[in-house]
């Protein structure tokens, strides 16, 4: 059954089909959608805009379980967004094309960004996140409620290490695996204008090593490590940036006080100030 959007009042089905007019939609009837690992790396090596790159991460079918439970979860729904049609698809980057900062977090929430179809929003850990962004002038708005709320960020760009919100948040080293391609092709299109990572969580910081290593980067021995606040100096072929580590603003860190609103406006100022903001 089609349902109306919650800001728009458009009627799409849940999942939302590719080209249906959802807002921030990249995809047409016609991108190309990878359903194999090796089709992820040969699509994401291609890739040569942001926009493209958006369009193919949102439509990939390359992992059957994440594939399996993001379209459950659009059809069965929270009670809370009964009435609502879900995006039920992976979720791009979101933000500036030439970012000084660079946020790395780990997947979409199932009732959040693959509810609304943008990532980091529609849940309690995206009002967190852009909140601070908005009080340490990285975004225009505090409030992250659906893809066509009107938010926008300022030298600053947001994507997930797997783009497909995975059962019990947590994605097999498979899945990691197969979505690695489109973080390394989003940093191969982004990667040089980025002064500052960070990584939200310790997961996020072993992705960004990573992502470093692959590109070509050098990372330190022993591998620097993560904590709130940490920070870390990379060479890559574009230039020395530094990697820079925030607990994750999930609500087990942040319903506790382990992330406080004021240690993640910390964060994002020493980034703003690292990048030359």
């Amino acid at each position: 059954m089609r349902l109306p959007h919650p800001r728009t009042g458009a009627l799409f089905d849940s999942p939302v089909r590719p080209g249906s007019g959802w807002p921030g939609d990249p995809a047409t009837a016609r991108t190309v959608a990878a359903g194999t690992p090796a089709e992820v790396a040969a699509l994401a090596q291609a890739v040569t805009t942001v926009g493209q790159l958006d369009a193919e991460i949102s439509v990939c079918r390359a992992c059957p379980r994440l594939v399996t439970w993001r379209e459950e979860v659009a059809t069965v729904k929270r009670k809370s967004f009964a009435d609502q049609p879900y995006w039920g698809r992976p979720a791009p980057g979101f933000g500036d094309e030439r970012p000084r900062i660079l946020v790395v977090g780990l997947a979409p929430a199932a009732n959040g960004a693959n509810r609304t179809g943008r990532v980091f929003t529609g849940d309690r850990s995206g009002d967190f996140l852009f909140g601070s962004l908005h009080r340490t002038g990285l975004a225009n708005q505090p409030t992250c409620t659906d893809s066509a709320d009107g938010l926008m960020l300022n030298d600053i760009r947001v994507a997930a290490a797997v783009r497909c919100a995975p059962p019990g948040n947590a994605p097999t080293p498979a899945e990691r695996s197969t979505c690695s391609p489109w973080l390394d092709a989003e940093w191969r299109l982004v990667g040089a204008h980025v002064r500052v990572i960070v990584a939200l969580g310790g997961f996020a910081w072993q992705v960004a090593l990573s992502l470093i290593r692959r590109a070509g980067g050098a990372v330190g021995t022993p591998a620097p490590k993560f904590g709130h606040g940490a920070t870390a100096s990379l060479s890559t072929p574009d230039g020395e940036l530094t990697l820079l580590g925030c607990f994750h603003p999930s609500q087990q860190n942040t319903f506790t006080g382990r992330l406080t609103p004021a240690m993640m406006d910390d964060v994002f100022t020493r980034a703003r100030a690292m990048a030359g903001r």
